[in-house]
């Protein structure tokens, strides 16, 4: 069985309980494998990243296996403002966040089980200059911090990374120590460009934390909010606290 998240912004969550913690959010538009089912909650695997969590069966719509194998072979339109809204034939409103994805997307219409949207905002769909992460990166500035988050509402570590390469045309996995596995380590700090990823670790060398480096050794990085801070080679240098504030693992180049 095969589902489509048809709502701006659904937890996805550890355990299947209304109490269980946030892990991650589906966004309008995510197609997802259901591994496992019951009358409330469905364990489901992410087509974008394959990460697994259990959602509300109230809060998706069941695709067929042809659309789900059509949505994974053709091009992704998203949404590419930071909120908006689409319409259905009866003129309902929805509101979907930056980063959503219009499925079979065409002239400002797109279908989920033959039922079509229109969306007149603007679109991104193609990978695009690695300049185009750091600015993509701003629109997030003071976005909170929310564990799980991946919105303009709220937003964690690794899902600011993760969205803001998925709007410019490249896949990143899920959590910090899954991206850390991505790409190509860069052996000095002076090595790095803007749009290249940091790395942070904690005393027990597990990663924990993430951020995109922009000119100058500054980083963007939610922690907090989303914000700047400097990067040397210890790690972040909090220009507010004038403290280091995460330990510095390892640099990559994405692309």
């Amino acid at each position: 069985m095969y589902g489509i998240c048809n709502l701006s912004i659904v937890p996805l969550r550890i355990e299947p309980d209304d109490t269980s913690e946030m892990v991650s959010q589906l966004i309008f538009g995510d197609a997802f494998q259901i591994i496992e089912s019951t009358k409330k909650w469905s364990k489901i695997k992410l087509a974008f990243d394959g990460y697994e969590g259990y959602v509300d069966n109230k809060q998706f719509e069941k695709i067929s296996e042809n659309d789900f194998q059509s949505l994974e072979k053709e091009d992704s339109y998203y949404a590419a403002e930071l909120i908006d809204f689409i319409t259905d034939s009866e003129n309902n409103l929805t509101t979907i966040p930056i980063g959503a994805r219009l499925p079979f997307y065409n002239n400002n219409s797109f279908t989920i089980n033959n039922k079509v949207y229109k969306y007149e905002g603007k679109v991104t769909h193609k990978k695009r200059d690695k300049i185009a992460i750091v600015e993509t990166a701003y629109l997030f500035l003071n976005t909170p911090y929310l564990w799980g988050g991946k919105t303009p509402f709220g937003i964690d570590c690794s899902g600011f990374t993760q969205t803001v390469y998925k709007l410019c045309g490249y896949p990143l996995l899920r959590d910090a120590k899954e991206q850390a596995t991505q790409g190509e380590v860069l052996s000095f700090i002076e090595e790095c460009e803007p749009g290249d990823l940091a790395f942070f670790d904690n005393e027990e060398g597990i990663i924990t934390h993430v951020g995109i480096i922009m000119n100058d050794y500054n980083i963007i990085h939610a922690h907090g909010k989303v914000r700047i801070d400097k990067l040397d080679h210890s790690g972040i240098y909090n220009i507010d606290s004038q403290q280091h504030t995460h330990r510095l693992r390892v640099i990559k180049k994405m692309i």
